[in-house]
């Protein structure tokens, strides 16, 4: 019965939480749970050993210019466990436009006890935005600026994050760019300048058997003058090697998760979204794919390397 309490609780709290949160502008993930760092910085080298990730996500298949991301990431704790280094690179497509992100990434943590440890974190590089306007169209043909590619355009990127993990879960909340800049608004198929991003992460590890786990999890984002977005996970992890799961984004998408643990440090997940709007009708849903390298962790590191 206590087991069964604490999910109530969880998924009680997870549903009020998203009655209040939810944006876009920034690449949204399926499986946000195996690519955190994308998303907060202070999850730098928490996997206790190196760990790198590549994925690639195919949205809305079937429509000319629909999102096309791709990410890696690579972090590690330095030899103290308190510092951790990392490197994260985004390439993100839409319509006529195409962003690349290339951040440096530090933590540092503060250590509680065996189980419970909090990361302090922040991330800084460079984001290169181009449009070109003959792969899509402007929303002004007498605006001579709309009517301008961009080529190469240059900002600085600057965000922080805070996560504070134990053995059975964890909570974060994040910035990842406090610098203002251009991007391509495709409602309005003009330049915007975007807003920040505010983001809250959290998951939940429950051993219902010996050979089962089931873990919700949790993204919310705000950003001013947009929609609120949120994403629920439900996942289960049977025999150590097979997870399976389903989410829902708000008034979005449902999506099905499936994921293999190939070796002790190879991980590989797919997800599938189904658009439940309207554009349903006008693509072939989502398709997205994650490969995850751990090196073999020490038996006293406190997470399972396989599911979060």
């Amino acid at each position: 019965m206590k087991l069964n309490i604490k999910i109530v609780c969880f998924l009680t709290v997870s549903i009020f939480a998203t009655t209040k949160m939810n944006a876009q502008q920034n690449p949204e993930y399926t499986q946000y749970m195996y690519n955190t760092m994308t998303v907060n910085p202070g999850y730098t080298g928490s996997a206790g050993t190196l760990e790198a990730t590549l994925l690639h996500r195919s949205q809305w298949v079937g429509i000319d210019g629909a999102p096309s991301t791709q990410t890696l990431t690579i972090h590690s704790p330095l030899a103290n466990e308190k510092v951790g280094l990392g490197l994260s690179v985004v390439n993100d497509k839409l319509g006529p436009s195409s962003e690349a992100n290339i951040d440096g990434n530090f933590s540092y943590t503060l250590k509680f006890s065996n189980e419970k440890r909090l990361a302090f974190g922040v991330k800084a590089g460079i984001r290169k935005l181009d449009v070109d306007w003959t792969k899509g169209r402007f929303n002004d043909n007498n605006d001579v600026l709309l009517n301008s590619n961009i080529s190469n355009e240059i900002k600085p990127s600057v965000g922080a994050g805070v996560y504070y993990y134990a053995k059975k879960w964890y909570a974060g909340v994040s910035v990842p760019n406090f610098v203002k800049g251009n991007y391509y608004d495709d409602v309005q198929e003009s330049i915007e300048i975007d807003r920040l991003h505010y983001y809250l992460i959290t998951g939940y590890v429950f051993d219902i058997s010996d050979g089962l786990k089931f873990k919700p999890a949790f993204l919310g984002k705000l950003v001013s003058g947009a929609p609120l977005y949120y994403n629920l996970s439900l996942n289960f992890l049977i025999q150590e090697k097979l997870t399976l799961g389903a989410s829902y984004q708000f008034d979005d998408s449902a999506s099905a998760l499936a994921g293999f643990q190939i070796t002790n440090s190879l991980y590989i997940g797919y997800a599938y979204d189904y658009t439940v709007t309207d554009l349903n009708k006008y693509n072939d849903g989502t398709h997205e794919i994650i490969l995850r390298f751990q090196l073999q962790k020490k038996s006293s590191q406190i997470k399972s390397p396989r599911f979060y």
